[in-house]
């Protein structure tokens, strides 16, 4: 039986219902909602791969824009159902229990300015190391989803000159690189992040724009050792 468990979502002022054993959202969904650039222009978010909701909970501290969310998990699910209720964000922030690859059963044509995604980090072949609890599996390894799949759903979901965002593993960034540009949302923006100084970048935050021109800028390594908050961490970033 999962463990609930009501945590303070850092320090946004918010709370977040997650499950002590099985689930909690991690310091990736952290810095990918930091590195969002949200304008006056941007009034529609999707947010893909959504787990309990943390991105689309810090989001809407950040914008009044609609958001809308997927996750395929119904436990995990139901804990972001429960977190944007206890914030009363509901007029807000739309949250599905969906597989996103059936994403034209529920959002068939509907454009974003921004998506985002905190996918599952680990391709999933014969040396593989797969979690014993489901849930964590699904979490963290491409069983439901893979990256080429995001990329092609972003893609088709996008405004021209809309942004896709991306937290990843940098040695996926080659891959990341070749599915933006397979579907004509090329990486525009990189900032490569450390645990420590003496060590090497193990994060990669991406932005890709639609249909734009090609041309990459990457952010000098950012070391988050003993950061006492990650609130606009990025803001001179983009």
């Amino acid at each position: 039986m999962a463990k609930k468990v009501l945590n303070d979502l850092f320090d946004y002022g918010l709370k977040i219902y997650q499950d002590e054993d099985n689930f909690k959202f991690s310091l990736d969904s952290i810095l990918l909602a930091e590195y969002i650039k949200i304008t006056s222009k941007t009034k529609s978010i999707l947010d893909l791969c959504s787990g309990n909701a943390s991105i689309p909970l810090i989001l809407a501290t950040k914008t009044k824009a609609n958001i809308t969310g997927f996750e395929i998990q119904k436990d995990i699910y139901d804990l972001g159902i429960e977190s944007i209720n206890y914030n009363n964000l509901s007029n807000q922030i739309k949250l599905y229990h969906a597989d996103i690859k059936d994403h034209n059963n529920y959002i068939k044509n509907q454009k974003y300015d921004i998506i985002t995604c905190n996918p599952p980090f680990f391709e999933v072949n014969n040396n593989s190391y797969i979690n014993d609890s489901e849930s964590l599996s699904i979490s963290r390894h491409e069983i439901k989803i893979t990256l080429v799949d995001i990329f092609k759903i972003a893609s088709e979901h996008l405004n021209t000159k809309g942004e896709f965002y991306l937290v990843h593993r940098v040695n996926r960034l080659d891959e990341i690189i070749i599915y933006s540009n397979l579907y004509r949302i090329p990486v525009k923006n990189i900032a490569l992040i450390k645990t420590k100084p003496q060590t090497d970048p193990y994060i990669v935050l991406v932005r890709c724009l639609k249909d734009s021109y090609k041309g990459i800028k990457i952010k000098d390594n950012i070391c988050i050792n003993n950061l006492k908050t990650y609130q606009n961490m990025f803001k001179e970033e983009l």
